[in-house]
């Protein structure tokens, strides 16, 4: 038995047109489950909750849906409480996935359109009951946004189940001869009237076919061994190792950077102690013209310094903290114009 699909429309009752917004989470955690999607084109249209449930989900989920009302900032909120349990009715094999082009997810989930859909697919299919198993959106499945043109559509994938085997012309699309044809470009292999057109445009090459009527084999569980391989003629791994000894590797790789340290330790030594050219060689290979101005400037910085350090030669009038250039004014007398700083505390 296969899950059916639930779909549940999200709308309150306002006078048009008010724009209103959704927010649905599963209670107590942040968003919804894993099987369930909301979609809302825009706050003017309803919102639909989507999905189908694995056997996995089976029990009481409780969804919160809150409404907001974007012009007057009111919210509603409601429970909804989905009891979910095993499928019922009969079995559905054979499975048939097409990705249709020109709909958008919010435009099939409606019951009309989803009819509409099944009554088409009925004259591709064997005469048999179909029931919409899945409905999943192009862009959940890795499609591309479409560019804001009128018409174009993001696409959305609808899953039908079926207890009727598949027809020989689903069969053609989907056969191996269709696919070479699509990824050359080509259209792929029709034999029969394509009853989905005009109202829905599928993609043929995007036709997946699943056959569930036979039963899958059980995978083998591996029994345990012994934990002895087999004798294998190809593999003869070592029954002896040769003894080998380390002690030159050890030697070689120990001593080698260590003369070599030590050669290049005695080489700088060399540079640096024994190639000194001495002060003497200096003053020999200097010219005296040069040698009487370097002793002229350091004995020059040697008078400026005593003369700097003793203050007992008169400074320049300009010089003198209370002297004034515009009226001439120095220093009364009874002070020592050599005990006043150069600089003064500016307050």
């Amino acid at each position: 038995m296969a899950a059916a699909l639930i779909w549940i429309s999200l709308l309150v009752a306002v006078p048009a047109p008010v724009p209103i917004t959704y927010h649905a989470h599963l209670q107590g955690h942040p968003d919804l489950p894993r099987w369930l999607r909301y979609t809302q084109r825009n706050p003017y249209q309803p919102g639909f909750l989507y999905g189908t449930a694995t056997p996995e989900d089976r029990g009481r989920q409780v969804i919160e849906v809150t409404a907001y009302n974007r012009d007057s900032f009111d919210t509603t909120q409601q429970m909804l409480v989905l009891l979910i349990g095993d499928p019922e009715g009969p079995l559905l094999p054979y499975q048939a996935e097409f990705l249709v082009r020109s709909h958008d997810v919010e435009e099939v989930l409606p019951s009309t359109p989803a009819s509409h859909f099944l009554a088409a697919l009925g004259g591709l299919w064997e005469p048999g009951e179909l029931q919409l198993l899945n409905i999943t959106s192009a862009l959940d499945r890795g499609g591309r946004v479409p560019l804001p043109i009128e018409g174009r559509k993001e696409g959305v994938y609808i899953k039908v189940g079926s207890a009727s085997p598949f027809s020989t012309c689903l069969k053609m699309v989907a056969s191996p001869d269709s696919h070479a044809r699509c990824a050359q470009g080509q259209p792929p292999l029709l034999s029969c009237y394509d009853t989905l057109a005009p109202h829905f445009r599928v993609d043929w090459c995007n036709v997946s076919l699943v056959d569930k009527s036979v039963p899958e084999p059980a995978d083998e569980v591996p029994a345990p061994g012994d934990g002895i391989l087999e004798h294998d003629p190809f593999f003869c791994p070592p029954t002896e190792a040769t003894a080998r000894d380390f002690l030159t590797d050890a030697l070689v790789t120990l001593l080698v950077p260590l003369l070599v340290a030590l050669l290049l330790t005695l080489l700088l030594a060399y540079v640096m102690c024994c190639r000194r050219e001495g002060r003497l060689k200096r003053d020999q290979a200097t010219s005296d013209i040069q040698m009487v101005h370097h002793c002229t400037i350091r004995g020059n910085t040697e008078e400026l310094r005593q003369m700097a350090s003793s203050r007992e030669v008169p400074r320049p009038l300009s010089t003198l903290p209370m002297f004034n250039v515009r009226t001439g004014e120095r220093l009364p007398p009874q002070v020592d114009s050599a005990q006043v700083p150069l600089i003064l505390d500016q307050h």
